[in-house]
């Protein structure tokens, strides 16, 4: 070669030393995207023609005891974005026409910032048709902007039952953390009631399809004719031991009433209607709940969003004497001959404790028959604090009944622990014992404690703890896997519940405080109570159980501020019981159609 091309030796060897360089560098570029990023490179390039679309699956079916639907699903369509495709100058079009404020789509999208781009963001629930409609004639100029069709919760089956199933919500970031593998940004998950307690198996198996699609993101066809696709599996249904029949009439009864009803089959636990008034609309969770629904509910001053049934505690007031008089005969402190002379009321240290009439002689029957508190605030004095108490646990009062939602407070017996902190070890004045001995003072029970309690009385000790779910149905399989409840026994003498449950007898069927609720074809035995309330008017209470000789329902109602136990929670517990025992005889058809519903399954006895 002539240097003189170069001019010299030194700025050929320069020119060389470039030219050298930059095919060095070259071949460096051509290895890193041809071999160490090949994986990521091969995958953008998959993903410019093959599309995966995730199909959420529906949920799990709630039906009641007889068959019945009491909670469905329905199709709804969702918008989407994949920010991958998407350019944020689409915002301006597309949030007038869903509905929503200048700012929503690029909002979202930064608050879904941290997880993959490839990832679609739903930006639309329960889409109506217009939306889609607008969406097809647009599609090939909304990159990134795609819909699906999911499921939404049905609630149009006539009853609410809204603190008993709960609701659905779309996963939050901090619980998507925590539980990334299960769940994809968007996915809803049970939030309360049923619905959180059985997520795992209402949620079912997502579903994949594959599709091709152009340069313009639009749909040209299925990938591999549909081989590589997965359907979604559809959750397990929930078979609910809820009478549907004796949950309308309850939840009517309740209509512009604050209280909450319970009522269970007293010889397996089972709930067969349960009640938190006032209720809210759970179809205002189906989808997205606006700000409006959301700020509403929480500031209503009746808290429909609380669950009265599980977590509001009450004094239970004279249903209470039947536990002060079943410790006393258990513990042979009194006898059934045991009297004493009722005189209008009962006098302790300076002060005078009132009964409601002079009942002159009662024995434990007639006191629990006519509510004599005489009787019973010197009873309590004979059993003491720590026997009170014991019989209180033994019965479930001050703990958590274990029912399977996850809503639900223990109430609170006092006991000695209990007063030695607040007045020192063994300071409490007895006076407080008095109050106790009817069901006042510092004790407070829940709906759902007081169902159990009255579950107690009528299967002599004998029951199980209360729960909502009979069994579960496999989607694929149509296995029927039943739930075995929790059963326990108080361990009280059959000889002193029938004692107490005589008494019980006489409250409806002979003089006692509950004769407005005696059906000529149903005896039901009972309590009433009347509830002290600070904050006004009584809180009206009755726990019962029918048919007297054969239990098939046990009941506890709480009317917040409605007087006497006997004027308005008895008679809602008497048209439910009716409303149920009658609806069972009849319902020889709705049988069929359940056992219909089951007749495919394969009933799994272990």
């Amino acid at each position: 070669m002539n240097d003189s091309l170069f001019g010299s030796a030194t700025r050929k060897n320069i020119i060389y030393f470039v030219i050298v360089g930059f095919c060095f560098i070259l071949i460096l570029q051509l290895f890193s995207m041809q071999i160490l990023e090949h994986p990521e490179y091969a995958v953008k390039s998959e993903e410019n023609s093959i599309k995966p679309v995730y199909q959420t699956a529906p949920r799990g079916v709630f039906y009641d005891r007889n068959g019945n639907i009491l909670v469905g699903n329905k199709p709804s369509f969702t918008i989407r974005i994949t920010p991958a495709d998407y350019n944020n100058r689409l915002d301006k079009y597309i949030e007038p026409v869903i509905g929503v404020n200048p700012g929503f789509i690029s909002k979202l999208l930064k608050e879904n910032s941290s997880y993959s781009k490839y990832i679609p963001i739903k930006i639309k629930k329960d889409a109506d048709f217009k939306i889609i409609a607008w969406y097809e004639e647009n599609a090939s100029n909304l990159p990134g902007v795609d819909y699906v069709i999911e499921t939404q919760r049905d609630y149009s089956f006539g009853v609410s039952g809204s603190h008993m199933f709960g609701y659905t919500k779309e996963i939050g970031i901090d619980l998507l953390r925590q539980k990334k593998k299960e769940y994809d940004m968007g996915d809803n998950i049970g939030y309360s009631g049923l619905e959180k307690t059985y997520e795992k198996f209402l949620k079912g198996i997502k579903g994949i399809r594959y599709i091709i699609v152009n340069a313009q993101q639009k749909t040209i066809g299925s990938y591999n004719n549909g081989i590589n696709d997965k359907s979604a599996i559809k959750g397990y249904d929930l078979i609910l031991s809820i009478d549907k029949n004796a949950q309308e009439v309850a939840e009517k009864s309740f209509e512009g009433k604050r209280g909450a009803l319970v009522a269970l089959d007293p010889n397996n636990g089972e709930i067969l209607a349960f009640v938190s008034s006032p209720q809210f609309d759970l179809s205002d969770f189906a989808t997205v709940t606006s700000t409006e629904v959301w700020n509403r509910l929480n500031n209503d001053p009746d808290k429909p969003l609380f669950n009265r049934a599980t977590m509001s505690i009450y004094s239970p007031g004279s249903t209470y004497k039947l536990l002060a008089a079943t410790a006393a005969l258990e513990e042979g402190i009194i006898t059934p001959d045991y009297k004493i002379t009722c005189q209008g009321g009962f006098q302790f240290g300076d002060r005078f404790f009132k009964c409601l009439h002079v009942h002159g002689t009662v024995n434990v029957i007639t006191a629990i028959e006519k509510s004599c508190n005489t009787f019973f605030y010197q009873l309590i004095l004979k059993i003491g604090l720590k026997k009170w108490a014991e019989y209180s646990h033994k019965f479930g009062f001050g703990m958590k009944t274990g029912v399977d939602i996850p809503e639900e407070s223990k109430g609170l017996v006092p006991d000695e622990e209990y007063y030695d902190k607040i007045f020192g070890k063994g300071r409490f004045p007895k006076g407080i014992l008095v109050s106790l001995g009817i069901g006042q003072g510092e004790l407070s029970v829940t709906p759902i404690q007081l169902a159990q309690y009255a579950a107690i009385f009528a299967s002599y000790g004998k029951t199980a703890k209360p729960h909502f779910v009979k069994g579960l149905i496999k989607s694929v399989t149509h296995e029927f896997i039943p739930i075995t409840p929790e059963y326990f026994d108080v361990g009280v003498s059959k000889k002193t519940f029938d004692i107490v449950r005589e008494g019980m007898y006489d409250v409806v069927n002979r003089a006692g405080t509950a004769t407005n609720i005696r059906l000529p074809n149903i005896e039901i035995a009972g309590k009433t109570g009347t509830a002290q309330n600070p904050h006004g008017k009584e809180h009206s209470i009755f726990i019962g159980f029918a048919p007297f000789n054969n239990p098939k329902i046990a009941i506890a109602v709480v009317v917040e501020n409605a007087g006497y136990g006997s004027t308005a929670a008895a008679p809602i517990a008497r048209d439910v019981i009716k409303a149920y025992l009658e609806g069972n005889s009849k319902k020889v058809n709705e049988n069929e159609t359940y056992r219909q519903l089951l007749s495919n399954l394969i009933i799994n006895k272990n």
